[in-house]
């Protein structure tokens, strides 16, 4: 974190720093000159820069009535506070200072860029009066629970977040928690998200469906040179799209699940799959620290060695040993058994979540189901335009009324009403064979994917408590060694 530059002094702003920033910072030659012999207004100035000054801290900005711009990036501040006039102000830059805690914004309803990299805060709060905020950089800090991002879930017009240098974003779930949830977000740690939903729901709402059906479809691509056909084609793509982007009708979820499920667009559905299952990870004590009890239960060890060796007297040594050797078994017996019980809250947790999950995905399915079933309904019924369009260009060709100039392969599938129907019959195959596809490669890799997932977390389950059975043995065998170890001798000395 920042530190007092050398031996110079902190500073605090007052009026001949506010003056020289703004003379340094204001037009220059004649236009310069003329401002400096009659002197610039603070209420007049849009911007201004003051990093570098270490300045300790924030003061006399009051009269910069309509700031737009204010730089203070670099200097030695302690806490936020003095902006409480600056109501127009639209970019902030707190960067690389000394700051511990977001305060003293609440009046700075207008700012869209607040940069707070490189301090020491740890907890993202006091910033619900910035409804406009787009841009949050909060990087190089000291933000260690996953659960402030929720916090951030209220500002609904956030583009761009920083949180990289983080204690959070050192998490193996990071990435995939921030966009469950913050959907909206663009940018994560200065790098675009072109993707932040699970895989097998990637162009899901594109216009992949469409070309793919046309990327293979010879006797498709030679009818788009007929009259009408172009106008059919463009606006295909947004009909197919429609679908995906509208409320589907899914069958009523359980209590459970109906706030869950409050938006059912596809893609945001599988956010908050994956939203409900950092929920239930981090809802739990014994998720987030599993392995604290047996730390305290360590530390508070009743048996005392050093207690043996103390002793001088053969009976009180005797009795001494057999009570170390009742309180190591006695050790032993807690610690198994608030292992059991760790196990027990575990597999309910993870039980619990498995039901939700299977449920939540579930219903992704049937939305997937009844999105390609709208779009075979909307495929029929551009076939059906499309043979009209043929039927009625074979009609022109044969009576000699059709005066466009076509492709020498497209004029050949208009020698006969058979083979034009064909034509137009394979294009029509083709296409619901890729929605077809489309749909089974959705279903199979959701279900797949959810399958890998679950039995990921009874795998690491599994893992953990044989990992933790055999450290609570290592230990108690190398209790009862120190303790049988021990000699008469050693002691008497």
């Amino acid at each position: 974190m920042n530190q007092i530059c050398g031996s110079i002094e902190p500073r605090v702003m007052d009026d001949d720093m506010l003056k020289m920033a703004v003379a340094e910072q204001g037009p220059r030659e004649e236009a310069g000159q003329l401002a400096k012999q009659e002197g610039i207004l603070f209420k007049d100035v849009l911007s201004l820069q003051l990093d570098f000054q270490n300045i300790l801290q924030i003061d006399n900005l009051w009269q910069f009535e309509n700031l737009r711009k204010l730089q203070l990036d670099n200097n030695v501040i302690e806490r936020i506070q003095g902006l409480e006039k600056l109501t127009h102000l639209v970019w902030l830059d707190l960067s690389f200072n000394n700051i511990e805690a977001i305060e003293g914004l609440d009046t700075l309803v207008n700012l869209e860029d607040l940069s707070l990299f490189n301090n020491r805060i740890s907890k993202i709060d006091s910033l619900d009066a910035l409804v406009k905020l787009q841009v949050l950089c909060l990087g190089n800090n000291e933000v260690s629970n996953m659960m402030n991002v929720i916090y951030l879930r209220r500002f609904k017009n956030l583009r761009t977040l920083s949180l990289s240098g983080n204690p959070i974003s050192e998490a193996e779930d990071y990435k995939m928690f921030i966009c469950a949830y913050l959907p909206d977000l663009v940018y994560l740690d200065f790098r675009r998200i072109d993707d932040h939903t699970a895989g097998f729901i990637e162009h899901l709402n594109g216009s992949f469906l469409f070309d793919s059906m046309y990327s293979e479809d010879v006797e498709g691509n030679k009818l788009s040179y007929l009259p009408g056909v172009s106008e059919l084609l463009g606006a295909y793509p947004f009909k197919l799209l429609l679908p995906l982007l509208a409320e589907p009708r899914v069958p009523v979820p359980p209590p459970c699940l109906r706030q869950v499920l409050a938006s059912r667009n596809p893609s945001l559905l599988l956010s908050l799959i994956c939203s409900k299952f950092l929920e239930l990870s981090v809802c739990s004590k014994f998720l987030e620290h599993p392995d604290r009890y047996t730390i305290e239960v360590y530390s508070e060890s009743p048996h005392n060695l050093n207690a043996i060796r103390e002793e001088s007297e053969m009976p009180a040594i005797e009795m001494k040993i057999v009570e170390c050797g009742e309180n190591i078994t006695q050790l032993f017996n807690e610690l198994m058994s608030l292992e059991m019980q760790l196990v027990e809250q575990l597999e309910e947790t993870i039980n619990m979540f498995e039901r939700n999950i299977i449920d939540l995905v579930g219903l992704f399915i049937e939305n997937v189901q009844g999105l390609m079933a709208q779009c075979r309904d909307l495929e029929n019924h551009h076939h059906e335009k499309l043979l009209e369009i043929a039927i009625n260009t074979l009609e022109k060709i044969v009576k000699g009324e059709f005066d466009e100039d076509l492709p020498d392969d497209v004029r050949a599938l208009f020698v006969d009403k058979d083979t034009i129907v064909n034509a137009v019959g394979a294009s029509h195959d083709i296409h619901l064979l890729k929605i077809d596809n489309r749909e089974d490669e959705l279903v199979t890799r959701v279900n797949s994917w959810c399958t890998q997932l679950v039995d990921k977390i009874h795998v690491n389950e599994i893992t953990r408590n044989r990992r933790r059975v055999k450290e609570i043995n290592q230990y108690i065998d190398h209790m009862q060694n120190e303790l049988d170890n021990l000699e008469l001798s050693d002691t008497l000395d």
